[in-house]
């Protein structure tokens, strides 16, 4: 059953990985790399501690562009968060790669003579996706955090297509990024119920030491 697994993963990395034009070429070398995607991650940074809106009202019948604070505690919590998903999910998706030792599909003996490649080969094995963790992580964690519809749909098309890019230019099999994806959601999970304890935590002993006070 593994096997026809396995054999079935490298058959859909083949189709995946040969499907393809100039134009996705260029594409998908830029959704793999990380350097295009820092403008993104700062404006989630940024929106942990703002919130942007037009509001238009009688006073002003002209929409106007308003810049409401956030939660400072919040903010903070959320950043930390963030910075511990990406943390756990770069670091145990290499500690299992080398528990695993799933070779890439570049150093497979017997189609790896088949696979283009768009990036360098990268380490020798390939199971599972650090990038897939990643995105998939950050989409899960900010999704719950600002709940917002709109926000959670592009945040996961985003995160979807740089898992895809990874087969696209080479890097990884299907299962890889699968895997690698479900790992970063879970993660994430476990963040989030993290930072909502903690938060209650810091709300709690703001309330009481609020009625000591008073």
């Amino acid at each position: 059953m593994l096997d026809q697994l396995i054999e079935l993963d490298k058959s859909l990395f083949l189709f995946l990985n040969g499907s393809h034009t100039p134009v996705l070429d260029q594409l998908m070398v830029m959704f793999s790399a990380k350097e295009p995607w820092i403008p993104l991650y700062f404006a989630i940074i940024l929106s942990l501690f703002f919130s942007f809106k037009w509001e238009v009202s009688d006073k002003f019948p002209k929409p106007k562009f308003i810049v409401v604070k956030k939660s400072v505690t919040f903010g903070l919590v959320a950043l930390l968060g963030i910075a511990l998903t990406f943390a756990l999910t770069d670091i145990l998706s290499t500690q299992i790669k080398h528990l695993v030792e799933r070779p890439r599909p570049a150093y497979d003996p017997i189609i790896g003579n088949m696979v283009r490649m768009l990036e360098n080969k990268g380490g020798h094995y390939g199971f599972f996706s650090s990038h897939a963790s990643n995105v998939f992580g950050l989409a899960t964690l900010t999704s719950l955090f600002f709940k917002k519809r709109w926000y959670s749909f592009t945040i996961f098309f985003w995160a979807a297509l740089v898992s895809y890019s990874r087969i696209y230019v080479g890097k990884h099999y299907p299962l890889d990024v699968l895997c690698g994806a479900l790992f970063g959601i879970l993660i994430s999970l476990g963040v989030y119920f993290l930072s909502k304890a903690i938060l209650k935590k810091i709300k709690t002993k703001s309330e009481k030491s609020n009625v000591l006070h008073n």
